[in-house]
This record gives structure tokens, sequence and C-alpha cells, in this order.
């Protein structure tokens, strides 16, 4: 006897929709079938997409930066992740430069995430690091952390191209993704800088020369380099044109929601400090690129970070704390703008780079029932957000596709819009 029947539904398997019966035993996916079989609780799901839970591979909950911490708890934040069909995030370690605080960093992270109500992983965080790149890594992975992020700007926190050069070098045997934020530091005018200038203080070709330097590196190493929340269609042109060969092999593009809804233009607004993030909003022409080249980026994240309205209420960006949410809107707008396109960008891909698969991404026999229930049909105004953020710059936005409700580990979590407690666990990940 299985536990859960989702019936007939539109399940998405392999690229392509099939009309399937899901059946979920012990909170994993037990069975697929066309077959009625006895079941304990149906779901009917007729015109509906079943989809694997989606895979938020980029937030920042409860994150302190100098005076102020991101808005969204590990609690809400992943209560708004519900709604947005999420039903695993990977969050990030608090920065260290020595191995022999990491175990710390997590313990102290992982307290704080026990509270989610979704399943979760952390990336570690280093800056300007003084232990060996094969020391983090062997600790890191101990953790059930294969991936490492750093930055190469920022600083005190900024890597730098001697140490990237040798983790990206034992990257690929070691299995670990060499997560970067790119841009180029010489490029970026420091400082005081009023809101109007915020895109332009952090240039265009900052990105696009990093990113083009990291990938050369990667290819000569044959590491695996993930470039996070990539904002310029020229970065994702040029690695396409020049990179080809081991994009979306070892090499992998990230970006995120905003950087294809909004441009550069709204800094020059009175509510331009509302849009404030780093790397910043593009040129108009830069995002009419990136929409060209979605083909070419790997995974969506949301950077889903977000601060209050009143910490956003300042003229000057050093004083500004930079973030964004859209966890929960995330998926909703990239369906309304590509279509079923970018599905695999929310499932099995981010499982697969991080490690998560086929435990999660996927929708077959031994996986588990992550499960969203999607009407494609269903046209809505964004109004609001579960987030605790007391503003919403998706606002007003229309979009196509709704979720209906949600499982996660066999158990439904939102069903028809009705929000079920339950409780999270940390993922250790492995990439395959």
């Amino acid at each position: 006897m299985f536990d859960l029947a989702i019936l007939h539904g539109k399940v998405y398997i392999n690229n392509e929709f099939k009309e399937l019966n899901i059946y979920i035993k012990d909170g994993k996916i037990s069975a697929l079938s066309n077959e009625l079989l006895f079941s304990k609780e149906k779901y009917n799901a007729k015109n509906m997409y079943v989809l694997p839970g989606f895979i938020d591979p980029h937030v920042h909950f409860e994150l302190t930066v100098g005076n102020h911490t991101s808005i969204d708890t590990f609690e809400s934040g992943s209560i708004s992740a519900v709604y947005g069909g999420v039903t695993t995030f990977i969050d990030f370690l608090d920065p260290i430069n020595k191995v022999e605080n990491l175990e710390k960093a997590f313990k102290i992270r992982n307290t704080l995430a026990k509270k989610s109500i979704i399943d979760y992983s952390f990336h570690t965080t280093i800056f300007n690091p003084k232990s060996s790149p094969m020391d983090l890594v062997k600790k890191s992975k101990t953790l059930g952390i294969p991936s490492i992020k750093l930055f190469t700007t920022y600083g005190e926190r900024q890597t730098y191209d001697d140490y990237i050069y040798e983790l990206l070098k034992i990257s690929s045997k070691e299995k670990i993704n060499v997560m970067i934020h790119s841009e180029n530091d010489t490029l970026i005018k420091k400082g005081r800088n009023i809101i109007a200038e915020h895109a332009k203080s952090r240039p265009e070709i900052s990105e696009i020369t990093e990113i083009i330097k990291l990938s050369q590196m990667a290819e000569y190493t044959n590491g695996r380099l993930y470039i996070v929340h990539t904002t310029c269609g020229t970065s994702v042109e040029k690695l396409k044109k020049c990179y080809s060969k081991i994009l979306n092999k070892t090499l992998f593009i990230e970006s995120c929601p905003h950087y294809f809804y909004f441009n550069s233009e709204v800094y020059n607004s009175n509510k331009g400090n509302l849009y404030t993030m780093t790397p910043p909003l593009r040129n108009e022409l830069e995002v009419e690129k990136l929409k060209q080249n979605i083909d070419n980026i790997y995974t969506i994240g949301t950077d889903h970070c977000p601060f209050t309205l009143k910490e956003k209420m300042t003229s000057f960006t050093d004083l500004i704390p930079m973030g964004i949410g859209g966890i929960e809107h995330s998926f909703v707008l990239m369906y309304s703008m590509f279509g079923e396109k970018i599905i695999n960008k929310f499932t099995i891909n981010p499982a697969k780079v991080h490690g998560l698969y086929p435990k999660k991404g996927i929708l077959l026999p031994g996986s588990d029932a992550d499960i969203v229930i999607f009407n494609p049909n269903e046209e809505s105004i964004i109004k609001s957000t579960h987030s605790l953020c007391d503003y919403e710059i998706y606002q007003n936005i229309k979009v196509k596709g709704k979720i209906m409700s949600v499982l996660s580990n066999g158990k439904f979590i939102l069903k028809e819009n009705k929000f079920i407690k339950t409780k999270g666990s940390f993922i250790e990940r492995k990439i395959l």
C-alpha cells in the first residue's frame, strides 16, 4: 500500500511531460504508473504540471554584513520559498580563512538553519585564505559540502588568482565546485557613490573580463568552475564562443531573475535604492543579451538577501546593505518569460551540479518525493510575498503560472495555497 498517489497529472520526466500517476511511500517516490494502484491518500492533479521540487542554489538567510542582517530568518525565508515551489535551498557558511574555523562556521549556521521548513545545505565561503586549498577541500567534503565560494573583490574578503588557480587544479579530481563572485576588483570605483552611480561604479566590463580570465584558468586546469549571479549577456556570449567544450560540463553559469526583469535605469529613479545588490543591474543591451542566451545558463538562483525598507533608505552605496528578495516568485517569473525551457534550471541542473542528484531534482523511483503541482495557465499579478521584507520589487508584474501545491519528502507543505508546517533537514551533498 502506498501513502499517497498524485493522479492524472502531466509528469515532467526526461525533458518531456507524460501522463502518469506518482505513488509515494515513506517519503520517497515508489512507483510511476498509468494504472490506478491502492493508496491511503489521493491527490487529483488533472491538467496540472507535476514537477520536481525546485532547488535554489544561492540564498542568504540571516546574513550579517556590518551592522545589518538580512531580514528573512531560515524559518521565514523557507516559508516564502515553499510558496515559490522551492523544496531545497543552499545557503552559505560565514567566511573563514583557516581550515580550523570551518567546523565552527558550519555549526553556527546549521544551528540557525534547523528552523527551516524545507531541506537545505551550505556552501563553504572563504576569504584571503591561509590554509592550503587541499586542506580546505578535504575538510569541507567531510561536512558534506563539496563547494567553496570565494570573491575576486571586496578588499579583505578577496581571494587572489594564485590561490584560485590551485583550487581549480584539484577541483575536478576532488569533485568540488569552485564558486566565484566574479568582478575585476581594479575596475571597481570604491568608496562613496550615490545610488545613480551604482551600476557605473561596478561596470559591466569588470564582470566580463574577470569571467573570461577565470574560465581560461578553468579550461587550462580542467577545473570545475561555477560562476554565481552572472549579470551580463556578453559574459555568457563570450563563454559560449570561447569555452563551448567545457560549458555545462565543468564550467557552469548561474544567473538570477532580477537581472532579466530590470535594468540599470532604475538607479536613476526615486526608488533606485530598493534595487541595490552586487553585482548591480545592467544596461538594457546587456539585459537583452542575457535573455537571448538563456539556453547557455545552467542554473537560476535568487541570491535572496532582502533588507527592510528603512535600511534601504539611504543615498549612498557604502551605507546601504546590498541585496534583494525573490525566492517566492523566481520560478513563475522565469516561466512567464521563457516557458518550459527553464524547468531544468530549477530542478535537475542544480541537483546534478551541486551533488544533490539523484536524491533531488528528478521524479523517479528512489528519489525524494519533493514535488510541485503547477498550473501552467493561471495568470496573476504579483502583489505581495510571505517574506518578512516589507517591500516587493516584483510588485504589479503580471505572471503566467501558479504554484498550487508542494510536497517535501512525501508530505504536503502547501496544499491548495494552505501552508502546512513541517521541518527540513541538512542534506549532505556529493558530486557524482
